[in-house]
């Protein structure tokens, strides 16, 4: 069994970093590095949410194949 070699954080960083300026240059890259994250939902409340928009019947026969 072979093992897996992580490369470490630093040298990961950097190769993503000059990638993601290679790919869209360095205004957009700082633009997407510092673009706020959006405020999570706390679990219940998105559960809720999501049986709210759920069709049952359709939910069941994709999980039961009815």
């Amino acid at each position: 069994m072979s093992t897996t070699r992580y490369m470490d954080d630093e040298q990961m960083v950097k190769k993503a970093v000059k990638a993601l300026i290679g790919a869209v240059g360095p205004i957009e890259a700082n633009r997407f590095i510092n673009m706020p994250r959006g405020k999570r939902m706390e679990s219940v409340r998105r559960h809720r949410e999501w049986q709210k928009r759920l069709d049952k019947a359709e939910f069941f026969s994709k999980v039961f194949e009815t």
